[in-house]
């Protein structure tokens, strides 16, 4: 997995800060921008994350980039629905020799990790082979109507593998840009970085968070978890582990 953070709103705190203020100041915009130092705007947005004061976070965002993730992934991160999703098509890109994510539960098993390789060379030889057959039929059919040879086969190709994609498994790797903004991406990392989530977004959700701080520190100082601010609301599906949980990410 690789992730990294390919743009984000200037001085996303500032932005933040300067937004929640002008919403009590009768001053101008520039004004209020101009009178804030980095240490004041540090200082709003604690206190906006004290009070619960979330819809000035909107005003800042963050864009990622996601690659070597799969496709059960790109799933589960859908259903964030307040962000922006551009992901590699497998209607329009063939996945000849594709690559794959391996659960670390099947690596670290030999008998299942080798029926695992087995199940996606098996996936990958019925991708090729249905391509195959629908290649040619399309392109009898278009050039019995008239099409162009070179189009012909061109149109062929991409007709056919937008069928053949739906043999392939959910651990083909996928790529991605998303955008969040701050208030979207702190309910992602309050979902996602739970023990609960699934492994493979949980290690993303880790990782995003990470590359926020970097540039947001004072935003994202309490972001986590829900057992990293207090009680965890999961009930008897509970980790119990929240003690842990709030080592892991407080410290940072």
């Amino acid at each position: 997995m690789n992730v990294t953070l390919i743009s984000h709103t200037p001085s996303p705190e500032k932005t933040i800060a300067a937004a929640a203020k002008l919403c009590y100041s009768p001053a101008i915009i520039d004004d209020i921008f101009n009178d804030l130092t980095d240490e004041k705007a540090a200082g709003f947005v604690e206190m906006l994350s004290e009070i619960g004061h979330e819809s000035p976070i909107e005003h800042a965002s963050f864009t990622f980039g996601i690659e070597g993730v799969s496709r059960a992934l790109l799933a589960q991160i859908t259903r964030h629905r307040i962000a922006s999703y551009s992901v590699q098509s497998q209607r329009y890109v063939s996945e000849n020799q594709f690559e794959y994510v391996v659960p670390p539960e099947i690596e670290a098993d030999a008998m299942a990790k080798a029926e695992f390789l087995e199940a996606m060379e098996q996936a990958q030889a019925h991708y090729e082979k249905i391509a195959e057959i629908l290649t040619n039929t399309h392109y009898n059919t278009m050039i019995a109507e008239g099409v162009d040879e070179k189009k012909a086969k061109r149109d062929a190709s991409k007709k056919a593998i937008e069928d053949a994609r739906f043999v392939l498994p959910n651990a083909c790797d996928t790529k991605m840009i998303v955008t969040f903004n701050a208030r979207s991406l702190q309910n992602f990392f309050a979902h996602r970085c739970c023990n609960r989530a699934q492994w493979e977004i949980r290690e993303l959700a880790d990782k995003m968070l990470a590359l926020v701080q970097e540039v947001a520190p004072n935003l994202f100082k309490y972001a986590g978890p829900p057992c990293v601010r207090g009680g965890c609301p999961e009930g008897k599906m509970t980790c119990g582990k929240a003690l842990q949980m709030r080592n892991k990410y407080l410290k940072k």
